[in-house]
Protein backbone atom coordinates (compact mmCIF):
# COMPACT_ATOMS: atom_id res chain seq x y z
CA UNK A 1 0.00 0.00 0.00
CA UNK A 2 2.75 2.22 0.78
CA UNK A 3 3.93 1.78 -2.77
CA UNK A 4 0.53 2.79 -4.22
CA UNK A 5 0.28 5.90 -2.06
CA UNK A 6 3.72 7.00 -3.14
CA UNK A 7 2.79 6.41 -6.76
CA UNK A 8 -0.40 8.45 -6.41
CA UNK A 9 1.50 11.17 -4.67
CA UNK A 10 4.13 11.22 -7.43
CA UNK A 11 1.41 11.26 -10.08
CA UNK A 12 -0.38 14.19 -8.37
CA UNK A 13 2.90 16.05 -8.05
CA UNK A 14 3.68 15.45 -11.73
CA UNK A 15 0.17 16.64 -12.71
CA UNK A 16 0.52 19.78 -10.61
CA UNK A 17 3.96 20.40 -12.03
CA UNK A 18 2.65 19.85 -15.60
CA UNK A 19 -0.36 22.09 -14.92
CA UNK A 20 1.86 24.81 -13.43
CA UNK A 21 4.21 24.53 -16.40
CA UNK A 22 1.27 24.73 -18.80
CA UNK A 23 -0.10 27.80 -16.99
CA UNK A 24 3.36 29.40 -17.03
CA UNK A 25 3.61 28.68 -20.76
CA UNK A 26 0.16 30.19 -21.37
CA UNK A 27 1.15 33.25 -19.34
CA UNK A 28 4.35 33.52 -21.38
CA UNK A 29 2.34 33.29 -24.62
CA UNK A 30 -0.09 35.97 -23.41
CA UNK A 31 2.78 38.23 -22.36
CA UNK A 32 4.48 37.69 -25.72
CA UNK A 33 1.22 38.52 -27.53
CA UNK A 34 0.81 41.69 -25.50
CA UNK A 35 4.38 42.76 -26.21
CA UNK A 36 4.01 41.93 -29.90
CA UNK A 37 0.73 43.87 -30.10
CA UNK A 38 2.31 46.82 -28.30
CA UNK A 39 5.26 46.74 -30.73
CA UNK A 40 2.91 46.55 -33.72
CA UNK A 41 0.86 49.45 -32.33
CA UNK A 42 4.02 51.52 -31.92
CA UNK A 43 5.17 50.64 -35.44
CA UNK A 44 1.76 51.48 -36.88
CA UNK A 45 1.77 54.79 -35.03
CA UNK A 46 5.23 55.61 -36.39
CA UNK A 47 4.17 54.71 -39.92
CA UNK A 48 1.11 56.94 -39.62
CA UNK A 49 3.25 59.78 -38.29
CA UNK A 50 5.80 59.36 -41.09
CA UNK A 51 3.01 59.25 -43.66
CA UNK A 52 1.58 62.49 -42.26
CA UNK A 53 5.03 64.10 -42.40
CA UNK A 54 5.84 62.88 -45.90
CA UNK A 55 2.44 63.34 -47.54
CA UNK A 56 2.53 67.16 -47.74
CA UNK A 57 5.95 66.98 -49.38
CA UNK A 58 4.78 64.42 -51.91
CA UNK A 59 1.67 66.47 -52.66
CA UNK A 60 3.82 69.59 -53.06
CA UNK A 61 6.17 67.78 -55.46
CA UNK A 62 3.24 66.46 -57.48
CA UNK A 63 1.74 69.95 -57.70
CA UNK A 64 5.07 71.44 -58.81
CA UNK A 65 5.50 68.73 -61.44
CA UNK A 66 2.00 69.47 -62.74
CA UNK A 67 2.77 73.19 -62.88
CA UNK A 68 6.02 72.57 -64.77
CA UNK A 69 4.25 70.29 -67.23
CA UNK A 70 1.55 72.91 -67.78
CA UNK A 71 4.15 75.64 -68.34
CA UNK A 72 6.03 73.41 -70.78
CA UNK A 73 2.87 72.71 -72.77
CA UNK A 74 1.99 76.43 -72.83
CA UNK A 75 5.52 77.35 -73.94
CA UNK A 76 5.40 74.80 -76.78
CA UNK A 77 2.00 76.08 -77.88
CA UNK A 78 3.19 79.72 -77.83
CA UNK A 79 6.40 78.86 -79.70
CA UNK A 80 4.48 76.92 -82.35
CA UNK A 81 2.03 79.79 -82.76
CA UNK A 82 4.87 82.31 -83.04
CA UNK A 83 6.66 80.16 -85.65
CA UNK A 84 3.44 79.85 -87.69
CA UNK A 85 2.99 83.63 -87.63
CA UNK A 86 6.61 84.25 -88.74
CA UNK A 87 6.29 81.73 -91.57
CA UNK A 88 2.99 83.31 -92.59
CA UNK A 89 4.56 86.80 -92.62
CA UNK A 90 7.51 85.54 -94.65
CA UNK A 91 5.18 83.83 -97.15
CA UNK A 92 3.07 86.99 -97.43
CA UNK A 93 6.16 89.17 -97.93
CA UNK A 94 7.51 86.76 -100.56
CA UNK A 95 4.15 86.72 -102.34
CA UNK A 96 3.99 90.54 -102.37
CA UNK A 97 7.57 90.83 -103.68
CA UNK A 98 6.89 88.34 -106.48
CA UNK A 99 3.66 90.21 -107.39
CA UNK A 100 5.40 93.62 -107.32
CA UNK A 101 8.70 92.56 -108.91
CA UNK A 102 8.03 89.53 -111.16
CA UNK A 103 11.15 89.97 -113.35
CA UNK A 104 13.51 90.45 -110.40
CA UNK A 105 11.91 87.47 -108.66
CA UNK A 106 12.47 85.30 -111.71
CA UNK A 107 16.10 86.43 -112.00
CA UNK A 108 16.72 85.83 -108.27
CA UNK A 109 15.22 82.36 -108.52
CA UNK A 110 17.36 81.59 -111.55
CA UNK A 111 20.49 82.86 -109.77
CA UNK A 112 19.66 80.72 -106.79
CA UNK A 113 19.24 77.68 -109.02
CA UNK A 114 22.52 78.35 -110.84
CA UNK A 115 24.32 78.83 -107.51
CA UNK A 116 22.91 75.56 -106.16
CA UNK A 117 23.99 73.71 -109.31
CA UNK A 118 27.47 75.25 -109.12
CA UNK A 119 27.86 74.25 -105.49
CA UNK A 120 26.61 70.76 -106.18
CA UNK A 121 28.96 70.41 -109.16
CA UNK A 122 31.98 71.68 -107.20
CA UNK A 123 31.29 69.44 -104.21
CA UNK A 124 30.74 66.46 -106.50
CA UNK A 125 34.01 67.16 -108.39
CA UNK A 126 36.00 67.72 -105.18
CA UNK A 127 34.82 64.38 -103.86
CA UNK A 128 36.20 62.61 -106.95
CA UNK A 129 39.74 63.98 -106.58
Amino acid sequence: MHHTTATHKATRTARHWAQDTLEDAEDAVQTTRKLANASLDKAESRVRRLRQEIEPGVNDLAQRAQELATRGIQYCAETTDRARRHIGHAADATGRYVAEQPVKSLLLAACGGVTALALWWSVDNLGQH
